[in-house]
């Protein structure tokens, strides 16, 4: 379907309070569109469009729609049934998910596209608030809020448009970008991907899209990344340039020399073995040191200054629940992250233990979505072996993307399975001794809801602790209470 977007007057938006939605919506109203919206709940990014005079429905209803609009925008979970949406056929309004309506603003600018199964959002706002700096004035979507714009969303008024790509049922295939960015891949969304095969010919496709004198910068440390490229050059005669980073040698952008200190990472970065000189990080952990490398590489693509670069990732700050610090809690520090997938809720924990060296890290985990938890079950039972206090809160049932068969498992087999492990490995005279894990097994916790995670959090934490937070449902609702 063909919009015309000019053309286009009145625009409603069906779950107007998602990341992405929401970002649109403020986009289209600073385009001069009559903008409204509806959501099942109240939420920080609907606050945000309320005060920008947007009309909002709490809750959804045929009544909401009405003859005069043009265009209805909605996120992909939206059900057919649902009221608004079947009203919006009846009455024939044109109707477009998120992903197409980002397609049609960025793919009219020249297109930056970040994307990965791991540090989308950061590296969106690393790379983002680089090109404001370097004063290039793009536009950003990113998928959490940055601080510097309290929003998710920067409207510029250059060629560029910098935006996070999302993979979930192959999203990013609406855009068509002249440079992408791709951190890493890693099986994940089990409910749409059959498994990593599936999932590399997403990102190979993606890839695909590139043009000619497109340059696709990715990590080069990642085999899954690796493979896509190599699949993707396999079966298109397009050239398009690769720029790769990492920590290996055969990168053409690399760091070395890492130190982890009291409150900053620093190392140095070569440029097809150009010594860079040192670049340092007030935000956490490996894998921010992956995320401030794809950024680098822009960069230089883009051909920024170094000084400015390296001004720019010592100024970066972090990004609303990525290593989010909260507050002081009994005198413990309280950290809410997004972490949700194994391997990040692992680099996570790994980056509290190397930023905060001595201290005891508490860690507070709600998995999110059963089937994503059935299927990558024994990675989560791996994930948390640099903490010292563990607490998983019951899963969080995402609606519309759960399964019955899928709801057998709980956040209590993880703990009883974990315990098992250990009980394995010391001996029954060491019961409850420190094991190689760092956990043992009277420092391991169930919570059935979020009223029994803070109870239990209550009764545990200690002074000095690192208290970590983490997951994608509404367990940063604890976070928050804690230091409200």
């Amino acid at each position: 379907m063909k919009i015309n977007l000019d053309k286009i007057k009145k625009i409603h938006f069906i779950g107007i309070g998602g990341i992405g939605l929401s970002a649109i919506a403020r986009l289209m109203k600073e385009k001069g569109k009559e903008v409204s919206g509806s959501d099942l709940s109240a939420s920080l990014m609907v606050e945000k469009l309320e005060k920008l005079g947007i009309k909002i429905y709490m809750g959804q209803s045929e009544e909401n729609i009405s003859q005069d609009m043009d265009l209805i925008i909605h996120t992909t979970a939206v059900p057919e049934n649902n009221p608004e949406f079947k009203k919006a056929k009846e009455l024939e309004i044109k109707t477009i998910t998120y992903p197409e309506s980002l397609g049609l603003v960025f793919n009219e600018k020249f297109g930056i596209a970040v994307c990965g199964t791991h540090g989308k959002s950061s590296v969106s706002a690393m790379a983002g608030l680089l090109l404001d700096d370097a004063k290039l004035d793009p536009s950003i979507i990113v998928g959490s809020i940055v601080p510097r714009y309290e929003s998710n969303l920067r409207i510029g008024k250059s060629k560029y448009f910098l935006a996070e790509a999302c993979e979930y049922e192959r999203s990013f295939l609406k855009l068509y970008p002249k440079i992408i960015i791709l951190n890493n891949i890693e099986l994940d969304h089990t409910d749409y991907y059959k498994d990593l095969d599936d999932m590399r010919s997403a990102f190979g496709e993606f890839i695909g899209h590139l043009p000619e004198d497109g340059i696709l910068i990715c990590n080069g440390d990642n085999e899954e990344s690796r493979k896509s490229i190599k699949s993707i050059k396999s079966i298109k005669s397009k050239v398009y340039k690769v720029v790769s980073f990492g920590l290996e040698k055969n990168n053409d952008i690399r760091a070395d020399n890492i130190e982890f200190g009291d409150g900053e990472v620093k190392f140095k970065v070569f440029y097809n073995n150009k010594d860079l000189g040192e670049f340092v990080l007030k935000v956490p952990g490996i894998f921010n040191v992956y995320n401030a490398l794809g950024t680098i590489a822009l960069g230089l693509t883009l051909e920024i200054p170094v000084d400015i670069i390296k001004r720019s990732l010592e100024n970066f700050s972090g990004i609303w629940r990525r290593f989010e610090i909260k507050g002081k809690y009994k005198n413990a520090l309280v950290i809410s992250d997004y972490a949700h997938h194994p391997t990040a809720v692992r680099a996570t924990i790994e980056a509290a233990r190397q930023f905060y060296p001595g201290k005891r890290i508490f860690a507070v985990f709600q998995p999110h979505q059963h089937n994503r938890t059935k299927k990558l079950y024994q990675d989560f039972l791996n994930s948390f072996s640099d903490a010292d206090v563990l607490i998983l809160s019951e899963i969080f049932d995402v609606a519309g993307r759960e399964e019955k068969k899928d709801q057998s498992v709980s956040s209590l087999d993880l703990v009883n399975d974990m315990k098992k492990k250990l009980e394995n490995f010391i001996s029954p005279l060491k019961k409850g001794a420190r094991g190689i894990s760092g956990l043992d097994v009277n420092s391991i916790f169930y919570a059935k809801n979020l009223k029994e995670t803070r109870k239990l959090i209550d009764e545990k934490i200690k002074p000095d602790d690192i208290l970590l937070i983490m997951g994608a449902g509404d367990i940063y609702k604890v976070a928050d209470d804690l230091v409200e």
